[in-house]
């Protein structure tokens, strides 16, 4: 049995770690060199880095800081934001990501995703989905620029479309619970588990040590990522994985 991963967030801004709530109310947490060790050392399974202003002030991620990172950790790291091309990919892979998300750039250019598969494999290519409840409760549509823009776009569609053109990972935002420490979004987790066989990662409004455990048993998740809860210290990795394993989830400890 593949054992579950918890992976925590680095969501970057100028080159601090931030967070927010419903991707607004953005407030430093600290410097993401630091926070990437010591969530490597308490066990982390992987590691998200996410440069969340990138797309929207039309810029490259910074390479720099991506480096100093991947010096400091030896587990799996995806970083996105502001990646637009195969060039841009290649040259994040160089610096030291395992991975990379694509969010906006995918929506815009569906055969980035083709290509970045093709280039560098399935296993490269992690599609990142923000995505946000219609008003009418029908269902859930893509937001993109970090949450500034409703593309109107069905989110289950989208990510169907997305794992047939290569899409080897989906990491899974629900604005609607982001920051909000309510739990993670089941419906939307579990809607998106049903109907495709890559892994999900669900992410957005973990609260507690419950709510690792609800994603995972209920909504049938392979990852959960939560940023709050570590950057505040409220939880460590290991708290996670030990609760975890009592409820008889598999964790790698």
């Amino acid at each position: 049995m593949l054992t579950k991963r918890i992976i925590p967030c680095l969501d970057v801004r100028a080159g601090k770690v931030v967070k927010g709530i419903n991707f607004v109310d953005i407030k430093e947490v600290g410097d993401p060199v630091a926070l990437a060790e010591y969530y490597y050392k308490q066990g982390a399974d992987e590691l998200v880095f996410l440069d969340i202003t990138a797309t929207h002030e039309d810029r490259g991620i910074m390479r720099n800081v991506v480096e100093r990172v991947a010096e400091k950790i030896f587990i799996p790291f995806t970083v996105g934001g502001g990646l637009r091309s195969i060039d841009d990919i290649k040259t994040i892979l160089r610096a030291g990501a395992d991975k990379i998300s694509l969010n906006s750039a995918a929506v815009r250019d569906k055969n980035l995703i083709r290509d970045g598969a093709f280039t560098f494999g399935n296993q490269c290519i992690v599609l990142a989905v923000d995505a946000k409840k219609r008003v009418d409760n029908t269902g859930w549509n893509v937001v993109i620029n970090g949450g500034r823009i409703d593309t109107g776009l069905d989110a289950l569609k989208w990510i169907e479309e997305a794992t047939n053109l290569g899409a080897g990972e989906i990491l899974l935002t629900s604005m609607d619970a982001d920051g909000t420490k309510q739990g993670f979004d089941i419906e939307l987790t579990k809607s998106v588990s049903n109907i495709t066989n890559v892994p999900v990662i669900a992410s957005g409004g973990c609260g507690s040590l419950e709510h690792f455990h609800e994603v995972f048993e209920k909504a049938s998740a392979d990852a959960a990522l939560a940023a709050s809860l570590f950057h505040y210290g409220e939880l460590t990795v290991d708290d996670v994985k030990k609760y975890l394993r009592e409820k008889n989830i598999p964790v790698r400890l």
